[in-house]
């Protein structure tokens, strides 16, 4: 009986239990056929997506779709899903139960799957017992990626803006007040153009004596430039200056507006969510097949005990 696992000891005490093995595997068939079916396991139906991340950025090493994944996965984006469509009660699960929360987590981890296609894009695969359900979280999940993106855009680039106004309305106040000073020197002294200011004055001095009106302007003037040309010309070069300056920044600013305000999405899809026709789970033919198999298997391993010590028995009483 050592060798009853050989080839012919098994054909031949298969042959011997046939009826049993026969019994066996039609009652694992039938049972698994029945704890298959929707009475003991509810059928879920799959729907899913393909799509690329657009209009952001990475952080660190990370790529854009492995950023995505991320967010995909937060809990905001989770929370988002499980208020708008009352995952708890559509799962069936008690707010009142002790670990609703942890159970909750668990059911959603299990139900949505966000991963990296070898390509580069993320797929997003729901199941749910309800077709349309699982074709709708898909798209509510796209939505709330967009929003969670647009907010921490609006974040980031709102620092961004709070940082170019408060220097662009620095810079203004030293433009106007450099302004303000010229305005000051050209009002009280007549100093607006000092360069061609300095030449007239010269031509005057060069030329014909004229009247003693004018003469007395040509000398008031000379004084005033002597007094305050050079701070008249450094008001000026410093004018050109901050201008400059100012209309650099109010440029970069403009473009910091222009980020906060744009209004993008981030996501292109490849393949957009269905509504399936046909369950995913549970593939009740693989688990007949593997009951049936497990079932013989087991069965005939009995038998072989059985077949044992019947062998060791007899040959005791010999």
């Amino acid at each position: 009986m050592d060798n009853f696992f050989s080839s012919k000891n098994i054909i031949e005490t298969m042959l011997k239990w046939k009826i049993q093995l026969g019994v066996v595997v039609v009652a694992a068939i039938l049972l698994s056929i029945l704890f298959s079916s929707p009475i003991f396991i509810t059928p879920l139906y799959k729907s899913n997506a393909v799509l690329y991340p657009s209009n952001i950025s990475p952080y660190s090493d990370e790529s854009e779709t492995e950023q995505s994944v991320q967010i995909f996965q937060s809990r905001d984006i989770r929370d988002t899903l499980v208020k708008k469509f009352n995952l708890a009660k559509h799962w069936g699960i008690d707010s009142s139960y002790k670990h609703f929360e942890s159970t909750l987590v668990w059911e959603y981890s299990q139900r949505v799957n966000i991963s990296k296609t070898p390509y580069g894009a993320v797929e997003i695969e729901i199941r749910d017992q309800d077709p349309i359900m699982a074709r709708d979280l898909i798209n509510a999940m796209m939505d709330a990626y967009n929003v969670k993106i647009k907010n921490l855009h609006k974040e980031k680039f709102l620092e961004v803006v709070n940082n170019y106004r408060l220097i662009t309305n620095s810079k203004k106040m030293e433009l106007d007040s450099i302004q303000q000073r010229a305005m000051e020197l050209g009002t009280k002294y007549g100093l607006l153009d000092f360069p061609n200011q300095t030449r007239e004055l010269m031509r005057a001095f060069l030329g014909s004596g004229g009247s003693s009106v004018k003469s007395r302007e040509v000398a008031k003037l000379k004084k005033n430039l002597e007094e305050k040309g050079g701070e008249r010309e450094m008001l000026s070069n410093l004018m050109l200056a901050e201008a400059k300056d100012y209309s650099t920044l109010k440029l970069d600013y403009d473009r910091a507006v222009l980020d906060y305000n744009r209004n993008f999405t981030y996501v292109n899809v490849l393949s957009k969510p269905f509504v399936a026709d046909k369950k995913a789970y549970p593939i009740r033919w693989l688990i007949v097949v593997l009951s049936t198999f497990s079932a013989f298997f087991l069965a005939v391993l009995i038998i072989g005990v059985i077949e044992r010590s019947k062998f060791k028995s007899l040959s005791n009483k010999e």
